[in-house]
């Protein structure tokens, strides 16, 4: 079924099938995500996500996904520290202790996609690091709490930019969360900072991935040679979580998370 601005409201049949794949890719999530220490290579990690998604019945919609310049050549993206997304894992890339890793998955199963970003500190990390890693995860709930019926998607993106503000952090402007279902990238467009009361009407029934991403600097962004990597320009970190969440009646349910 669609609505104006061809955003897809899915069926209960439909929202069966995100469940099972929110649930999958929750859990490979957690297992890399766990996986994570000083001197692990990020190809290493990339192995697990292949591995654990197998398990599940499930596969990785990253790896070959069109890019601008080549297909995605990873199952999960792993940003390290300045990195902001599309991190390319190498067995030469590894982690040590004081970077962060943000790990950003999404799962296909039944024909139907969840996407899921958790951004972990390798061992300790200095304090203004540790803030930025909370804020933009607690900025994450924050916004999810407000996509019900009847609110629109301006109040996400408001919701977040000031949960951004009151830290003294940046928002990435030049890349948003989105709608998701049947494709990785649907409508709408979800950035993290606007206005609210502006932007499409939520509805039961939309499925949509949101993801904060908050930065220590400032918020331009150097979009790198392989066609994928995206950085901070002042090279300060950058810090990004995501869930993929159902607009219900209920309330915002959350498909990535895990559950008992």
């Amino acid at each position: 079924m669609e609505i104006a601005r061809m955003i897809s409201v899915k069926t209960e049949e439909e929202m069966e099938a995100m469940r099972r794949v929110g649930r999958a890719t929750a859990e490979v999530l957690d297992v890399v995500c766990r996986a994570v220490a000083p001197g692990v290579s990020t190809w290493d990690l990339d192995q697990i996500v292949a591995q654990e998604f197998k398990i599940r019945g499930a596969e990785s919609a990253s790896l070959g996904y069109a890019g601008r310049t080549c297909p995605f050549p990873a199952h999960a993206c792993f940003s390290i520290n300045d990195e902001v997304v599309h991190g390319i894992p190498s067995p030469g890339r590894k982690v040590y202790a004081g970077d962060i890793l943000s790990i950003d998955l999404v799962g296909r199963l039944g024909g139907f996609m969840g996407d899921s970003t958790r951004t972990v500190a390798v061992g300790a990390v200095p304090s203004e690091v540790n803030l930025l890693l909370k804020a933009t995860e607690a900025a994450l709930y924050e916004g999810i709490a407000v996509a019900v019926p009847g609110n629109r998607v301006g109040d996400i993106s408001e919701t977040i930019e000031s949960y951004a503000k009151k830290y003294r952090l940046s928002v990435v402007r030049e890349l948003t969360g989105h709608g998701i279902g049947r494709e990785m990238h649907e409508e709408p467009a979800i950035p993290n900072w606007g206005r609210k009361g502006t932007g499409p009407v939520l509805r039961e029934g939309m499925t949509l991935a949101i993801e904060p991403m908050f930065l220590l600097g400032g918020d331009a962004l150097v979009f790198s040679e392989d066609g994928w990597t995206v950085r901070t320009a002042d090279g300060k970190f950058a810090a990004h979580f995501e869930h993929t969440v159902a607009v219900t009646k209920s309330g915002p349910e959350i498909l990535t998370a895990l559950k008992n």
